[in-house]
């Protein structure tokens, strides 16, 4: 019996435990946060109630906030694809491979828009400052970058190959043959620091992409197994991936909304 009420107690306390770990709900209906209420139609079940009265009210702080925000609020994109969503479906919860099909499509509108205008729509100055240094968070010092002149060199491509990595990128997304051998991935660093993320497979087959601050890059390896890593804003990364299919990967912080 005493077994018993303890395993009775120990199950409660996990389940008390787990609770208090998620996300509290429980004042909700009182919330005029757009993205308190997003995440909670994100999470919540669809048969929940509260999701009859915060869904249209949230459709509608949306429309205003794009209606009085200003012509340069960056926020204003976000809201009108959340929005855009919300009117086709329960909440912007979107899946794994829907993700992966936007970011696709984004970055062939990209590249395509590059090889229109017979250049790269970025201009790269190197900055210094920025390259020489970086801030290491751990030691709260700033410390040589050893990679800024590898950086540099990276980013210093002229038109022809370019154009010739573009329209190769452009061949890799068009591709949907699951047979096919290489594939795109997407480095998006929202960090302050410019990055080189290196990504080493079996063998020889190696990778380095350079990325700058606040911005993405592209890349088109071979199919496989991959270690990751990069020196994020004197911070380390490192991270196994099997690349089968185009992905995302994103480092850094993202802005805070």
């Amino acid at each position: 019996m005493k077994k018993i009420l303890l395993l009775f107690v120990s199950f409660l306390f996990f389940s008390v435990s787990a609770q208090k770990k998620g996300k509290d709900y429980s004042n909700i209906l009182k919330s005029k946060n757009i993205y308190e209420i997003n995440a909670f139609l994100r999470d919540a079940h669809p048969d929940d109630p509260r999701r009859s009265v915060l869904k249209p009210r949230v459709m509608e702080m949306m429309t205003q906030y794009i209606k009085d925000a200003h012509p340069a609020d960056q926020k204003v994109k976000d809201m009108q694809e959340m929005l855009a969503l919300l009117k086709r479906r329960p909440s912007t919860k979107i899946s794994f491979d829907e993700m992966n099909a936007i970011i696709k499509q984004k970055q062939i509108a990209k590249y395509k828009a590059e090889l229109a205008a017979k250049q790269s729509t970025v201009v790269y100055t190197p900055s210094t400052a920025q390259n020489t240094f970086v801030v290491n968070t751990a030691a709260n010092a700033a410390v040589p970058n050893a990679e800024a002149e590898e950086f540099n060199m990276l980013m210093t491509v002229n038109p022809v190959e370019h154009k010739n990595r573009t329209v190769k990128i452009l061949n890799a997304l068009f591709n949907n043959d699951p047979n096919a051998t290489e594939t795109t991935v997407l480095i998006r660093n929202n960090s302050d620091c410019n990055i080189i993320v290196r990504m080493e497979g079996v063998g020889t087959t190696k990778y380095r992409l350079a990325v700058p601050a606040h911005d993405e890059s592209s890349i088109v390896i071979e199919k496989g197994q991959y270690l990751f890593t990069s020196l994020v804003c004197g911070a380390q990364y490192a991270s196994q991936k099997t690349i089968q299919k185009a992905i995302m990967v994103a480092l850094g912080s993202a802005a805070a909304q």
